[in-house]
């Protein structure tokens, strides 16, 4: 992991075997709002969306689906309507969920959630759960410490992240969980609406608390003062994890020296190659985003099929990197090279959800179509690398043409 800060902002990337996996990017002119709690007021409430708009104090109200009320029944009881649960002008505390994006304004949840390193801390909720991506010894471990520390009358969730942590480290973020809820319950009992009554940490402590654990092998940090405030969070919450946190002291900053720069540049282009001579090409669009897999350069030595499989196979890592990379989130097609041989098929399926494993976005995928089509989903949270560095054409409004006068 490269963490680097400039005037305009932090940016940190995560590198498999010198590669760029993932991206974060966060200017001081442009902060995410997902995590943050506002005490919002309802502005209207629309029976038809079974939906309803909060202000919550920004530039657009948010949006609040009636599945996201948070409202309480047994799993028997049918759900109330959403015009009988809230009014215009109720104030009501909710999270961000998803930022707002083009003309959409940020997705809403009455359930709140308190991520820390090792938990989530769900208020008034009686729930437990465990990550899925832990060993099962491992989740059976966490689990008994969860159950014994559980407060009663709020429910938990323990992260990935908790593996290998002992119950000391788990009770201590659990006790500023709590500490952190407390402030915000008495915060919004004193706020008028709309007021922010929790903002999520700067970009750098999210990242080291999301993705900075056993599997990061090295965290360097481009900034000293950056460096020391990295420190003194892992050092409150993971310190067997302190040793890993170093300082860079190269001459040329470290997102050149690492070549960070180049691939991130590489990532704002449509077409990608492939390590054979193949490519993809990926296109957003308003309702997906779609990825076109072309043999390119590569013409293979035995047979279509062979080339046809192996460029495939090369296109499912790399679709599989670019998701991640450049944070696409929403519908995705993916158009692979068609092959006939059932096996060829399912082998290429294999390796595309294994390759999906590692990303910690959740995303959903189903088995390739007969036209040879992939059709899957990935939760989208927030703007993605192209966003971050580009703005739309004032002329062609992003469609990328050019526009003649008719007349």
């Amino acid at each position: 992991m490269l963490v680097d800060a400039d005037p305009d902002g932090v940016q940190i990337a995560v590198l498999e075997k010198d590669v760029v996996v993932e991206h974060y990017v966060a200017r001081h002119d442009a902060r995410s709002l997902v995590g943050n709690v506002y005490l919002g007021r309802v502005q209207n409430v629309l029976p038809g969306m079974e939906a309803s708009f909060v202000d919550v104090g920004e530039a657009r109200n948010g949006v609040l689906y009636a599945g996201e009320v948070g409202i309480p029944g047994d799993d028997e009881d049918e759900v109330p309507r959403i015009e009988t649960v809230l009014k215009s002008g109720q104030p009501i505390l909710v999270q961000v969920t998803k930022d707002p994006m083009r003309s959409k304004g940020a997705r809403l949840t009455a359930s709140i959630s308190i991520a820390g390193r090792h938990l989530v801390l769900v208020p008034r909720a009686r729930s437990l759960g465990v990550s899925r991506r832990l060993p099962d010894a491992e989740r059976t471990r966490l689990r008994d410490i969860a159950q014994k520390l559980r407060p009663e009358e709020h429910g938990l969730i323990v992260r990935t992240a908790a593996e290998g942590a002992s119950k000391a480290d788990i009770e201590r973020d659990l006790q500023r969980l709590m500490s952190i809820w407390e402030e915000i319950d008495s915060a919004a009992a004193k706020a008028t609406a709309p007021a922010l009554v929790y903002s999520e940490p700067e970009l750098e402590l999210r990242v080291i608390r999301d993705v900075f654990n056993r599997d990061i092998s090295r965290c360097v940090v481009g900034d000293r003062a950056l460096e020391q405030k990295l420190r003194k969070y892992i050092r409150t919450t993971t310190p067997d994890l302190d040793h890993r946190l170093e300082p860079y002291d190269g001459k040329l900053p470290i997102f050149e020296e690492y070549r960070i720069l180049e691939q991130i540049r590489k990532s704002l282009d449509r077409r990608v190659w492939l390590p054979s001579g193949g490519h993809i090409v990926i296109e957003r669009t308003e309702a997906m985003t779609v990825i076109d897999v072309n043999t390119g350069k590569f013409v293979g030595k035995k047979s279509l099929e062979e080339t046809v499989f192996r460029t495939n196979k090369e296109a499912a890592v790399e679709v599989a990197r670019q998701l991640r990379l450049r944070d696409i989130g929403g519908i995705i097609v993916i158009d692979f090279i068609d092959m006939e041989d059932q096996q060829n098929r399912d082998e290429l399926s294999t390796l595309f959800k294994r390759e999906l494993e590692k990303d910690r976005t959740r995303t959903q995928v189903f088995d390739i179509s007969p036209l040879g089509l992939v059709q899957m989903t990935r939760k989208n949270v927030s703007a993605g690398i192209v966003e971050a560095f580009s703005d739309p054409c004032p002329t062609c409004e992003g469609r990328g043409i050019l526009l003649h006068d008719v007349d």
